[in-house]
């Protein structure tokens, strides 16, 4: 095929089926098929692996029957939509069980076989993929099967692999008793900027033909690709895909920047899901952060404003209290001047001289409002030979 000879590839590197030869497993990946194989082999019952679309779970879900085919009795249910007496059916057609009488129960069936199975010391799994369309009913069926069990050990390993919904339908009341049978809870995530990397190049390294060996891939296209997947494994495979056409209808060996950049616009709906998503996110806690601050300022503002109505504000204890500011006191009051003798006018023609009023022992003044108060001044003589002026 030109298009992938131009590139010197044997094979498409970035399809969009989970394909186990082309596993880059991260250390995110590899610690979850690690635990899930661990988990089983304790006969933990019900294990649980969630994640955001496109992230691996299908992948990881035929990796971990990939090892365990071989030795192991293995169930395969992908997006179970039934009753859960369908369920339980199709995992007896699953293990190759068939009922030995026509009144036999499908459970009285798989219940034999279990006992024969664990006799022999090996493993019954059943691994759901899509397990978010199980519904109620069907989650159900799935912790009734998973009581089967011996006195020792549970007869069923089970493994969901879901979405995120998944986690929200486990959380209803209704399903309280399978949600505390999941024993061991894992988390697909997205790739970071160098896992990114490092998995794109590991898709053409397992793709190439023998003896070419060159960087198709410009580190501005990586970085760019990087960006607008959020690290979303099947996005980075849409976006990669898409480089390498642009490129190949340009004749160019490599991929660079440019040709990056018309794949993103070529995809408006996927470069803006997961990085609008984290975007979004970035936002949201940034604006709920700056409604915290506002709603505790003025919860502050509210109580200080409600201390204050209620109670009068009190001064700092090290500085004494204010005194409030004194009437005005009466002339004869303040200090006067030392006392002198002053003659009395001379009497105005044709008018009686005024007569000085009869004198009026001065009012004692108001205590001082200083802390150390002054020794009261002497109080001046009445004046007998008339007013002064």
């Amino acid at each position: 095929m030109p298009y992938l000879a131009h590139f010197g590839l044997k094979e498409h590197p970035f399809t969009l089926t989970p394909n186990i030869d082309y596993y880059y497993p991260t250390q995110e990946t590899a610690n979850i098929v690690a635990s899930l194989d661990f988990a089983l082999r304790r006969d933990s019952g019900i294990v649980k692996v969630v994640g955001e679309v496109g992230t691996g779970k299908t992948l990881l879900c035929r990796l971990l029957m990939h090892k365990l085919e071989d030795g192991e009795r293995v169930a395969y249910i992908n997006a179970p939509q039934a009753d859960a007496q369908t369920i339980v059916r199709t995992v007896c057609a699953e293990f190759g069980i068939a009922a030995e009488a026509e009144s036999d129960s499908p459970y009285a069936a798989l219940n034999r076989f279990l006992v024969e199975t664990h006799g022999e010391g090996k493993l019954a799994v059943v691994v759901v993929d899509e397990a978010q369309h199980l519904g109620r009913d069907g989650l159900e069926a799935i912790r009734l099967i998973s009581n089967l069990e011996t006195e020792r050990s549970k007869l069923l390993q089970i493994v969901l692999f879901g979405q995120t919904e998944l986690d929200e339908l486990l959380r209803d009341p209704s399903l309280r008793q399978l949600n505390q049978r999941v024993v061991f809870a894992f988390n697909t995530k997205p790739l970071t900027p160098d896992e990114t990397r490092r998995y794109i190049a590991h898709r053409i390294k397992v793709s190439r033909q023998e003896g070419v060996v060159y960087d198709i891939y410009s580190d501005a296209a990586i970085d760019l690709i990087a960006r607008a997947s959020g690290g979303i494994p099947r996005v980075v495979n849409i976006l990669a895909d898409k480089s390498l056409l642009v490129a190949f209808s340009e004749g160019s060996p490599t991929v660079n920047k440019a040709h990056a950049t018309s794949a993103i616009k070529d995809s408006p709906g996927l470069p803006t899901g997961a990085a609008a998503r984290g975007k979004s996110r970035r936002i949201a806690m940034v604006a709920a952060g700056a409604l915290a601050l506002l709603a505790a300022c003025g919860a502050g503002a509210y109580l200080l404003t409600r201390n204050r109505a209620a109670e009068p504000l009190q001064p700092p204890p090290e500085a004494p209290p204010p005194a409030p500011a004194p009437a005005p006191p009466p002339a004869a009051a303040t200090e006067p001047p030392p006392p002198v003798s002053v003659p009395p006018p001379a009497p105005i023609p044709d008018q009686p001289a005024e007569q000085p009023p009869p004198a009026v022992p001065p009012a004692p003044s108001p205590p001082p409002a200083a802390p150390a108060p002054k020794p009261h001044p002497p109080q001046p003589k009445p004046l007998t030979e008339g007013p002064v002026q």
